[in-house]
């Protein structure tokens, strides 16, 4: 699957958009940016917003922990370096995929799609393997429902 990722429907100027795309990701920027315009956007909804955002801050730290337990290694396939540069070279499990699934699942399903292609966008550029993305997502929705 990851092969199959990293092989089709490649060009210059979509690998450079997909990374770009992928950089908003990084550390859940994007989704503690969202949180935080949502809670200011938003007084009557000001406290609920704060504690998602919140949450998905805390799915970032509990993912970054269980990377430093795990210790998974970036995969590496033959002839297809990873398209982007990474924090670290951990794997298991995906923060895209956890701060993503976190996202969707308190902020609503308007930010559903860019949720999804966050981690998918992980797969494309190589620096993640489905199972990562997977538990990741897992990670990320239980930190939600706890947080609810």
């Amino acid at each position: 699957m990851l092969r199959l990722a990293r092989t089709r429907g490649h060009t210059a100027g979509r690998d450079r958009a997909v990374a770009a795309f992928s950089r908003l990701g990084e550390h859940g920027a994007c989704w503690l940016a969202l949180g935080a315009l949502l809670a200011a956007a938003e007084p009557a909804r000001r406290r609920e917003r704060a504690r998602a955002t919140a949450a998905v801050a805390f799915a970032y730290a509990l993912n970054t922990a269980v990377k430093l337990v795990v210790r998974r290694p970036r995969p590496r396939l033959a002839g297809l370096p990873a398209l982007v540069g990474t924090p670290t070279q951990l794997s298991f499990p995906s923060a895209h995929a956890a701060t993503s699934a976190c996202a969707a699942r308190l902020f609503g399903p308007a930010v559903l799609p860019a949720a999804l292609a966050l981690p998918l966008s992980r797969l494309y550029l190589g620096v993640h393997y489905p199972s990562d993305v997977l538990a990741g997502a897992l990670l990320g929705v239980l930190v939600a429902e706890a947080a609810r």
